[in-house]
């Protein structure tokens, strides 16, 4: 999975925060008027839009002449993704996943030990 650009994480997080999951999307003008304080034209986000869908980033659907969009994935789905693809770059796996583990706070250890419960109990 690919890092986002300033933009397209800007347009990401309009997708995830303003459209609901439920939601048959939204289109490029109302993406566009989303994005709080950017001067952008109808084209730059359609264009954004449309390399985010060629990157699997977003699901588009045909309503009339013109698209909408959606996530294709949660929020947190794209970042455990980053967090794998990480892993991947080479390495120790065992000792990248011991540092971040040592980096996280009290709070975050306990919801890993409690996801990691459950995943054991699933079994």
């Amino acid at each position: 999975m690919t890092r986002l650009g300033d933009l397209e994480r800007a347009v990401m997080d309009v997708l995830w925060d303003k459209v609901p999951a439920t939601s048959d999307g939204a289109t490029v003008r109302e993406v566009a008027d989303a994005l709080d304080g950017r001067e952008l034209a109808y084209t730059t986000v359609m264009t954004v839009l449309d390399r985010l869908a060629g990157k699997g980033m977003v699901q588009r659907q045909r309503e009339g002449r013109a698209w909408r969009y959606r996530a294709a994935a949660s929020r947190e789905a794209h970042i455990a993704q980053l967090m794998l693809d990480a892993l991947e770059l080479g390495g120790s796996r065992d000792a990248a996943l011991v540092r971040f583990a040592r980096s996280v706070s009290g709070t975050e250890a306990d919801v890993l030990r409690a996801a990691l419960a459950d995943e054991a109990t699933d079994r």
